[in-house]
């Protein structure tokens, strides 16, 4: 399936940005398709798990799959046959840092194709909406 990128600049430290970004409890208020997160285990972690209930109603199973902080972050969501993966890379950079993503829709046949492509610009303005969000509060 194809995969798609993008660069998005922080006014903040990476390890500010990197603590945000991986913790569920602080996806409602940045991540647009969201209304709610719930049955999250614990702190962040490889293998914490959780919820996110989205307004179209498909609330796929998140897990974390990777983290090393401040670095790099990854996690898998599932809902029925879909599943996507999401890898933020997180770089010092004059005046805070940037985060790098790399976002993927597995499925069968071209509908994850057309769902990758039309997923970039929402996971960009996502995180654009919370680098403005953790710049407005330092």
């Amino acid at each position: 399936m194809r995969e798609v990128s993008g660069s998005v600049p922080f006014g903040v430290s990476r390890e500010v940005a990197f603590d945000y970004l991986v913790d569920p409890r602080h996806r409602t208020e940045w991540q647009s398709s969201l209304r709610a997160v719930s049955a999250i285990d614990g702190e962040p972690r490889v293998g914490q798990t959780w919820v996110d209930e989205t307004k179209p109603g498909i609330d796929p199973r998140m897990r974390t799959t990777e983290l090393t902080r401040p670095s790099r972050w990854s996690e898998t969501g599932r809902w029925r046959f879909v599943r996507a993966d999401l890898t933020l890379v997180f770089a010092e950079a004059p005046g805070g840092c940037v985060v790098d993503y790399r976002f993927r829709i597995r499925l069968l046949g071209p509908v994850g194709l057309a769902l990758s492509a039309l997923s970039r610009p929402a996971v960009g303005a996502d995180l654009r909406r919370a680098a403005a969000i953790l710049s407005s509060r330092s």
